[in-house]
């Protein structure tokens, strides 16, 4: 146990040495920023010292103040970070010693608006860059498919997983993404998801839920984040249609260059079509999307009867989320009940998840005095590849997941959860695991 405690120290360690250098860096940006910048108050008030707002949305009230003079040149800096502790329990296949993990993960991002900073006209840019700690309970504990807890990257001081380039045209119907990019990551633009597999209520394991199940859809083979590009466009003011492609052999701690035009140069490109929906209600308009997309990927994969390898793996999905209940008619209160589903289908010959389906939902605000709080529930199944060699026993795994995040500030949220595994790895022989554990998510 001694060496396990020390291990965490250490790396907890790094990790604060690793953030107070990018907040000092980042502030001594902002404030060179906000030197060079003409004084738009007078000196006496410039000269009072800078205090953060407690109901601002960071700690620092976006760098004390000079994080908004950036952003009035074009530039905008975030950093946030997530941190999970994880306990088994029960079941899984190790219950006979304690394999709890602490792990977490830092995003620092760099926004650029084009037209201010190059006079491009609906240009932006954008860098992503990343670190962590530890790799959290993973299958040491439960022997699972999907991964109970998608935050952590492993020990990692940083590097940089997204460099890309956004152009909107034609009065933002037509938008052009390029560079190392995220397939699931979204537009600005909330017309145009310009994502694959996006959904509102379970997109994102730093604020919704961990379980890999319930972030995306695992019969789509997402590579790690490498070049690529998307483009999305508005056909109505409801429809749009995207399209994508994306080097499959991608590793997120490479610039990305040799493996998109060395070897094989393997792909997986998508195509997805969707609605936005704004139903009538008496508190206003209740939002929602309905997606469905195909995925053909191109890396070999092995046939599980041993017949020979496929190189034409295909696939089909479908994506939803409804607000169902608004509480209030202001179109930027966002309190209310909303739901989402997922399917998906791959071939089984080759895939370990031939069939996906998940549903769920979400009530923001739903205790009195506590406006943004969410309470949400989601389960997730996927059913078995049954071809001779896939080697599961169990014709399925399922995944429940239930949280409420807590806000104690608009910075820092706390989000006490539970998850409840059936099958573990699609093996009857695993016992059905229970999985403990908290996440604290803080926006500096």
């Amino acid at each position: 146990m001694k060496p396990t405690i020390a291990t965490a120290v250490t790396k907890c360690a790094a990790f604060v040495r690793t953030t107070v250098t990018l907040v000092a860096t980042l502030l001594l940006a902002a404030a060179i920023a906000e030197a060079a910048a003409p004084p738009e108050t007078p000196a006496a008030e410039a000269a009072q010292p800078a205090t953060p707002d407690p109901g601002c949305s960071t700690l620092t009230n976006h760098w004390f103040g000079a994080g908004d003079r950036l952003a009035e040149q074009g530039l905008t800096l975030k950093l946030s970070a997530a941190q999970v502790y994880q306990d088994p329990a029960r079941g899984g296949v190790f219950t006979h010693r304690h394999v709890g993990r602490y792990s977490g993960r830092y995003d620092l991002e760099v926004l650029g608006d084009a037209e201010k900073l190059a006079g491009i006209k609906g240009g932006s840019f954008y860098i992503l860059s990343e670190g962590g700690w530890s790799r959290g309970i993973e299958n040491v504990a439960i022997s699972n498919l999907f991964n109970p807890n998608v935050v952590p990257l492993g020990t990692i001081a940083g590097h940089i997983v997204e460099f890309r380039y956004d152009q909107s045209l034609c009065d933002d119907r037509l938008r052009i993404r390029v560079g190392k990019i995220d397939l699931t990551g979204t537009f600005e633009s909330p017309d145009i998801p310009g994502a694959f597999d996006a959904n509102a209520f379970a997109n994102d394991e730093t604020s919704q839920f961990l379980n890999a199940a319930l972030v995306n859809n695992p019969t789509i083979p997402f590579p790690q984040r490498g070049l690529g590009a998307v483009v999305s466009m508005k056909l109505t003011d409801s429809w749009y249609v995207s399209a994508g492609v994306g080097d499959a052999s991608a590793r997120d701690g490479l610039t990305g260059f040799s493996t998109a035009f060395e070897g094989a140069h393997e792909t997986l490109s998508l195509y997805e079509t969707g609605y936005i929906a704004a139903l009538p209600s008496a508190n206003g308009p209740l939002h929602g999307a309905y997606r469905v997309g195909l995925w053909y990927d191109t890396v070999p994969r092995d046939r599980f009867d041993g017949g020979g390898d496929c190189r034409n793996n295909t696939g089909l999905y479908v994506s939803m989320d409804q607000v169902l209940l608004k509480e209030k008619d202001d179109p930027k209160d966002t309190q209310g009940l909303g739901a989402f589903a997922r399917f998906g289908f791959a071939d089984a010959a080759v895939n370990p998840v031939k069939f996906f389906w998940s549903i769920g939902g979400q009530y923001r605000g739903l205790l009195p005095g506590r406006d943004a709080d969410v309470l949400a529930l989601g389960v997730a199944q996927g059913r078995l590849s049954d071809a001779p060699g896939a080697g599961f026993t169990a014709r399925s795994e399922t995944a429940v997941e239930t949280y409420y995040s807590f806000e104690v500030t608009p910075w820092l949220h706390v989000a006490p959860g539970i998850q409840y595994i059936f099958n573990p790895g699609g093996l009857r022989e695993a016992r059905d695991a229970v999985i403990v554990g908290v996440r604290i998510q803080a926006a500096f």
